[in-house]
């Protein structure tokens, strides 16, 4: 826990997810929250939007309640063309 101007708050560390998708928006997930995503024309653009997204989704779940976020990894997978 950290002060910020007197009151008590705790840091989150969350997970978020970058995409560009075939128009050239910036797809931004939390995968923290279910149906936590947002876009924007900028990868800035599309962050200030997930954080608004975020905050909402706060307003609803306990920070107590949320998974632990272990990491990220790429999987390869061969499909036939």
């Amino acid at each position: 826990m950290i002060y910020i101007g007197g009151e008590k708050v705790k840091k989150l560390h969350l997970p978020i997810i970058l995409e560009i998708d075939e128009d050239g928006y910036y797809i931004v997930s939390c995968p923290l929250f279910k149906g936590c995503h947002s876009y924007g024309k900028t990868i800035d653009e599309a962050l200030k939007s997930i954080r608004e997204v975020i905050d909402i989704c706060l307003e609803e779940t306990k920070t107590e309640e949320l998974n632990e976020f272990v990491g990220l990894r790429e999987m390869e997978i061969v499909k036939n063309a």
